[in-house]
């Protein structure tokens, strides 16, 4: 896993989102950014940080913050987990792991004794040029939002 670390430069993306809409990086040129991994939607860990992060949306908005949630999931089932909990940001469904692959995500996690590869639930905050700025790798689900505030 060779993950992106501040001052990295963020590869282009494509990848689409839970609508079917193409979204690529070069789309939030100019723009602050969250990106925000996690390994399953509509699974607990990741209802309590979307959700937190959608309570906390207009902060992160009024800091410049366009938020960006990605996971291995499909178009539908990013769909069906946006509209459950009215989030008001997009989920790119990666199902071939483009942005996964690009922010260096994706490994080897342990899990009550097992040992299988899936997605590192991290963020990271990219300034106006695509650079990261900022990592956070280890995610309170239930109060995310005060660590990206805070930071």
């Amino acid at each position: 896993m060779n993950t992106l670390e501040v001052g990295d430069k963020v590869p282009d993306f494509t990848t689409t989102d839970q609508d079917g809409n193409s979204v690529s990086l070069s789309d939030f040129k100019g723009k602050k950014l969250i990106v925000f991994f996690y390994p399953k939607a509509s699974t607990p860990g990741c209802t309590a940080e979307a959700c937190n992060l959608r309570d906390n949306y207009k902060e992160l908005q009024d800091q410049g913050y366009h938020l960006l949630g990605v996971s291995a999931d499909s178009e539908k089932r990013q769909k069906n987990f946006a509209t459950k909990y009215e989030f008001p940001f997009q989920l790119l469904a990666d199902e071939d792991k483009t942005v996964i692959n690009a922010f260096g995500v994706w490994g080897l996690k342990k899990f009550m004794g097992k040992e299988y590869d899936g997605i590192h639930r991290m963020t990271f905050k990219v300034d106006e040029e695509g650079v990261v700025t900022d990592v956070i790798k280890k995610v309170k689900t239930k109060d995310h939002a005060a660590q990206l505030l805070d930071a």
